[in-house]
């Protein structure tokens, strides 16, 4: 298992460039969110009365069975910043756990074994695959996760993830520089893991108002049972969104593993508002 670590430029080696022609396109055209954008998360907060205000509708959303589901936190955030979709989960009978690590360090080869091993439990308890919920950075571990044990897991489902340069184009990208760590040493990592095809499917759920990681990041031109959905709210909106929630309920009552076939021709600026690859 090779996974990215943040080190020094000074150390890293010459990594193969991505090989294929799109995701150059694609690693070309995009540049990380301004900071100026941040000011527009704030409305993310307004995702909450809304949430309340559409909770008859999602209190009647397809029920699960007990089904086990992992949340995984974003960059810098723990599980209480995925309480409220728990509880909703919980509500729908979902059998919903936090990932219990504390607050996510963004250490990605030092979280893996840990998440791998959380899973595997959670696996073996339930004697069921695991359903992954993950919020931006975690996100990219339940598809790393999918993608070293697609035995243990049933379905993916990320909130805002970065698939596409890890922090570089994300808001922390300027800090990571100032730092002097290698974001296209990263991205190069990150375009080989990439080359592995995922056997699990994937919902990619993403904003083009996401003011903390670029849209087009968020976009998966390798995957073959990856499903994009784009919503209408901020990343700090993503969990805590009805529209979010309605469409993490109708994925997850959806037992089946359906195979998309993969698309040769579109384009992210193409994208609609939903679609499958």
């Amino acid at each position: 298992m090779r996974l990215f670590r943040f080190r020094q430029s000074s150390t890293l080696e010459q990594r193969a460039p991505p090989n294929t022609a799109r995701s150059q396109i694609m690693i070309k055209v995009l540049e990380p969110p301004p900071l100026s954008g941040l000011i527009r998360e704030t409305r993310g907060l307004l995702e909450l009365p809304r949430l309340m205000l559409r909770f008859r509708d999602l209190a009647r959303q397809p029920r699960g069975q007990g089904q086990p589901v992992l949340l995984l936190p974003g960059y810098g955030a723990g599980d209480g910043s995925t309480v409220i979709l728990k509880s909703y989960l919980r509500l729908l009978g979902y059998r919903v756990r936090g990932w219990g690590l504390g607050r996510n360090s963004g250490d990605v080869p030092d979280l893996m074994p840990r998440v791998l091993k959380r899973i595997g439990s959670f696996a073996r308890r339930t004697q069921q695959e695991v359903r992954l919920i993950g919020w931006s950075l975690g996100g990219y571990l339940a598809r790393e996760a999918a993608r070293e044990r697609p035995d243990l897991i049933h379905r993916v489902i990320t909130l805002g993830t970065p698939v596409v340069g890890g922090p570089k184009y994300t808001v922390v990208a300027r800090r990571f520089h100032r730092r002097g760590i290698d974001l296209a040493a990263i991205e190069a990592e990150i375009e080989l893991r990439n080359q592995i095809s995922l056997r699990t499917p994937v919902t990619a759920i993403y904003s083009r108002a996401d003011a903390v990681v670029a849209w087009e990041a968020c976009i998966d031109h390798n995957g073959t049972d990856v499903e994009h959905v784009e919503v209408r709210t901020t990343h700090v909106g993503l969990g805590f969104s009805a529209e979010v929630y309605k469409i993490i309920a109708q994925r997850l009552a959806d037992d089946g593993k359906p195979s998309c076939q993969p698309s040769t021709d579109v384009t992210a600026s193409q994208l609609g508002r939903q679609h499958r690859r």
